[in-house]
């Protein structure tokens, strides 16, 4: 493995830095909200399933009376 030095490692660090396409603000506020939306919405559906395993569950073993 070729040993660089600190002054070259910085400079590659730079032009690979370059090439970056960093996204608009307006682009992270949107893909932030979809997230929560869909963390949200996942969320809900996975406390409904449970609730409704939760009551079949009940119902086959009596465990509600």
């Amino acid at each position: 493995m070729a040993k660089t030095n600190p002054g070259q490692f910085v400079r590659e660090v730079r032009q690979e830095l370059a090439k970056v396409t960093w996204p608009t603000r307006k682009e992270t506020l949107v893909t932030t909200a979809m997230v929560f939306v869909m963390v949200t919405f996942i969320a809900t559906f996975f406390f409904l399933v449970d609730q409704l395993l939760s009551v079949g569950v009940e119902a086959i073993l009596g465990l509600g009376a």
